[in-house]
């Protein structure tokens, strides 16, 4: 189901995550001190490395498609998305393990971003559904989530244990292939609007 490909469009360019993109990758972590925030799943600097093989491994495995989210006026790896949990079956998949530096964080990254990947899942791909998930304590994501037209199905309670021994409830949100025809128009509404 999924090709090793990079897309773009004005904002952004999604290039296929690989080990060329540590160092910059490692720079766009420290902008914020991203891996700080306890409800996100950016790692520590020293872990960048570790972090790119760990999302190599799982595309061998036909899992995960993770990107790096090149900044294109700046030249600048800013961040990384991803396709995950891929299901060829069901022909679905979740969209994310997404994070940015903060300088690029509300700047219509995102926005881009997503309708790249929505676009693929949905036009490319022919996905059925796309999922978003976030930890509930992060109320910036679900923002953006919703921005995006995402309707949200549900709460995953007690789902995950993190690191630090907290129990995490996800918040699960999606948008269906039925649904992509209005969500594409009020997302290239948005972008528009930003140029």
């Amino acid at each position: 189901m999924l090709k090793k490909l990079d897309i773009e469009r004005s904002i952004v360019k999604l290039e296929v995550l690989n080990l060329k993109h540590t160092l910059e990758l490692t720079d766009a972590v420290k902008d914020g001190n991203l891996w700080q925030l306890w409800y996100t799943s950016a790692p520590e600097p020293k872990n960048i490395e570790a972090y790119i093989k760990k999302a190599m491994h799982d595309y061998e495995k036909g899992i995960s498609l993770a990107f790096a989210v090149k900044h294109k006026e700046s030249n600048k790896i800013i961040g990384t998305t991803r396709y995950m949990n891929v299901d060829t079956t069901h022909k679905r998949l979740e969209i994310g393990t997404t994070w940015y530096a903060k300088s690029y964080q509300a700047t219509g990254v995102n926005t881009e971003c997503k309708y790249l990947l929505l676009y693929h899942a949905f036009e490319v791909l022919e996905c059925i559904a796309v999922e978003f998930r976030t930890h509930f304590h992060n109320l910036k994501s679900r923002k953006a989530i919703e921005r995006l037209g995402a309707k949200q199905d549900g709460i995953l309670r007690n789902h995950k244990i993190d690191a630090t021994g907290c129990i995490r409830d996800t918040v699960v949100f999606s948008i269906l292939n039925s649904e992509w025809e209005t969500v594409k128009k009020s997302l290239e509404y948005k972008m528009d609007e930003q140029y």
